[in-house]
């Protein structure tokens, strides 16, 4: 039996070097999403990309390696999403921060959002 599930998915691109309070700041998303009783978010590293600095940040050249684009990437349903999004404004250094609805598709027994 396959259950289908409506959801918000909430991304949030930011820099590998970005920081808050001396720790990652992907890193500070992520706890509090976990926080917060999200179902779950996952931090995805680019290999290439820029943003508005509109400098190219790739990991193919050592000297730029070093701060690569990150999004942090969290699915669960939309009233949960919703409330999370303003925790995210109290950091500084976040970068583009947008919704999709998504809709989840996962099999019986298995862990979703």
């Amino acid at each position: 039996m396959t259950l289908r599930t409506n959801a918000l998915r909430l991304t949030v691109l930011v820099n590998e070097d970005d920081t808050w309070h001396h720790r990652p700041l992907y890193t500070e998303i992520v706890h509090r999403a976990h926080a917060a009783g999200l179902a779950g978010a996952s931090v995805f590293r680019g290999i290439e990309g820029f943003g508005a600095s509109s400098r190219v940040h790739t990991a193919r050249l050592l000297s730029l390696s070093e701060d690569l684009p990150v999004a942090v990437v969290i699915v669960d349903s939309p009233a949960r999403v919703r409330e999370f999004v303003p925790r995210l404004r109290e950091l500084t250094g976040v970068g583009l921060v947008f919704l999709d609805e998504v809709e989840v598709v996962h099999g019986e027994g298995e862990a979703g959002a």
